[in-house]
């Protein structure tokens, strides 16, 4: 069974989990299975929210200015690669609501030192903000972005530790 079909076997679950979706609030309930991983595949421009191995969300996403190969330095404009994890949530983001990626690691801290360049940071998957957007293209300085609505779910359902791997 791949991880679509397992999501039609949670359909049920999540549809009796609480989401409480009130019109003017930018918090929501949720009272579904954890998440245990946020899977970013930077290719196909999608992020998905697992509960062990079973897909609970899918999401389209957009990325970095620079899509093309992982973050290696402060302005590359690049979305990182390889394994991190959620670390602080800030809830007034200048984008929505946004959840922070614990990049840079001791790897990409390292690889930047031994360019002599800062490897960056305040890597985040994010709300659009008020800003209109379309899906077709990308625009962060490297975070994930979302739509509002797609971040009111996110926020509510990803805690702080899960792990978060980006794939190229």
């Amino acid at each position: 069974m791949d991880i679509y079909t397992r999501r039609g076997a949670l359909a049920l679950s999540l549809g009796s989990a609480a989401f409480a979706m009130g019109c003017g609030s930018k918090f929501v309930s949720y009272r579904g299975p954890e998440v245990t991983r946020v899977e970013i595949q930077k290719s196909n421009r999608a992020m998905y929210l697992f509960h062990h191995n079973v897909l609970l969300e899918p999401y389209q996403v957009q990325l970095g200015f620079t899509a093309a190969g992982p973050k290696q330095f402060e302005g590359d404009g690049k979305t990182p690669e390889g394994r991190y994890h959620i670390d602080r949530r800030n809830p007034d983001s200048a984008f929505f609501l946004s959840i922070g990626i614990d990049y840079p690691n001791a790897e990409d801290r390292a690889f930047a030192a031994a360019a002599g360049k800062p490897p960056g940071g305040d890597i985040f998957i994010h709300g659009w903000g008020d800003e209109r957007r379309g899906r077709s293209s990308d625009w962060t300085a490297g975070c994930v972005a979302v739509t509002n609505r797609e971040m009111k779910l996110v926020y509510a359902m990803v805690r702080n530790g899960t792990p978060v791997d980006i794939f190229a």
